[in-house]
């Protein structure tokens, strides 16, 4: 029998200070939700082994810190992405309203080959915050389509909400834009 083939796959995940960015991974990789906020200082990251087809998937997250002044950590750390997810808080506008400024600064640090054709995706993170939603599905679904109809996923790391769907996503991106660069070489 043949050995599955391997494939290790670096995702970064950007977005303001507080959208649940640490929370969405540790909800992924380790199914644990913490309500004790605590800012991420520089960069962390989490693996995932996962199996899609015939290859065991090695999904390295990259968690940043989502403050101004970290938001300079250069291109060596973004160097080598295979996916960007970009994410924001259903209920804070103003982290919708930044996407722009992550997405441009994902192009300029890690400069990919071809910008228009790099695998990003969105989520809409804290989705079970009741009433206080800020921003429609449909204007991010607009803002998705704006860009190349990036995928959009909304999602609730405190009830592990479309979490793994999301997930999923990225790594099945992230290996077709690989396998995609591969066939380039």
């Amino acid at each position: 029998m043949n050995k599955p083939r391997r494939a290790l796959l670096k995702v970064i995940v950007l977005g303001d200070s507080g959208v649940g960015k640490t929370s969405l991974m540790n909800q992924y990789v380790y199914k644990k939700f913490t309500q004790h906020y605590k800012a991420t200082i520089g960069a962390d990251f989490v693996t995932k082994e996962l199996q899609i087809d015939d290859k065991l998937v090695t999904l390295q997250i990259w968690d940043t810190a989502g403050q101004e002044r970290f938001q300079s950590l250069g291109s060596a750390f973004y160097r080598g992405a295979d996916c960007c997810v970009l994410v924001y808080d259903v209920n804070v506008q103003k982290s919708f309203e930044t996407l722009n400024n992550w997405h441009e600064e994902f192009v300029k640090q890690a400069d990919p080959v071809d910008p228009d054709a790099f695998p990003f995706i969105l989520f809409g993170n804290k989705i079970d915050g009741g009433s206080s939603r800020m921003v429609s599905e449909k204007k991010a679904r607009e803002w998705c389509a704006s860009r190349g109809d990036i995928p959009h996923f909304e999602t609730s790391a405190k009830e592990g909400y479309n979490v793994n769907e999301a997930f999923l996503c990225v790594a099945k991106m992230a290996l077709e834009g690989e396998h995609e660069q591969q066939n380039d070489l």
